[in-house]
């Protein structure tokens, strides 16, 4: 590792397990004091005792990203425990998965709630401290652009949302100093895995579709680009997807 991240404090929402914890043990090795977030404490402790174990920085804020007190809380918690926020990550969200008659309108609401309104929450609150020399990567899903989106549209609509404003963050805050870039990943995450073992035969079509023809990793695949992204060596990119899908989806 090159320590390009070697003095920034990045704050990484749902780092407890798959694709957050992966990006959170990318940063640290990359020289980034991490703050650990989600609302699972023991799954944060994990997390962060693996950081310390191969010789980083982490710290345990657990927080319910659907609420706004605990994001306002969260980024106080950490701006005074770690002097400060130059990266943040919004990767928590609850996924709203099913069919238009099926998925309903509390379960939409739970996306939207982890989803965007979550992400702008954190954006704001964190905006004071990103100014200068701030990057943010927020989620989205190649959901989006699926050939086929029967059962996805309002996970999709969920994460549109996300890039809608992500984008609008990088054209209102790039005089800021802060960059705004999102990433579509695919990853072996808890919630890929259990997908696999409860749809193998639909699950082995989707990857037969992957170029690559498997599912990235958490940190070597996903974290590693995300500390790229978020390192001075990207300091251009502003306003960004990325896909992280090997190859999948067209975004067009």
């Amino acid at each position: 590792m090159t320590g390009m991240l070697q003095g920034k404090v990045a704050l990484v929402t749902g780092a407890g397990q798959g694709v957050g914890q992966g990006i959170a043990y990318a940063l640290a090795a990359e020289g980034a004091r991490v703050a650990v977030v989600g609302r699972t404490l023991a799954k944060l402790q994990d997390t962060c005792a693996e950081i310390e174990r191969r010789g980083g920085t982490a710290l345990a804020v657990q927080c319910d990203v659907t609420r706004a007190a605990d994001i306002e809380r969260c980024v106080v918690q950490v701006v005074e425990a770690l002097g400060g926020v130059q990266i943040l990550v919004n990767n928590a969200q609850i996924v709203p998965i099913g069919t238009l008659l099926q998925v309903s309108d509390e379960a939409f609401m739970q996306g939207i709630d982890s989803g965007p309104l979550a992400t702008v929450r954190f954006m704001r609150a964190c905006h004071p401290h990103l100014k200068g020399d701030g990057a943010i990567i927020n989620l989205a899903s190649s959901a989006a652009v699926r050939w086929d989106a029967s059962g996805y549209g309002h996970y999709a609509a969920v994460k549109e949302a996300i890039r809608a404003l992500s984008r609008g963050a990088a054209c209102e805050w790039g005089a800021d100093g802060i960059r705004t870039n999102v990433i579509a990943p695919h990853a072996m995450s808890p919630g890929m895995q259990g997908w696999i073992e409860a749809r193998p035969a639909e699950a082995q079509a989707f990857l037969n579709t992957i170029p690559l023809r498997r599912v990235g990793d958490c940190e070597n695949d996903i974290g590693r680009t995300v500390a790229f992204l978020v390192s001075d060596n990207a300091r251009y990119l502003n306003g960004a997807t990325i896909p992280l899908d090997g190859g999948q989806a067209y975004w067009g």
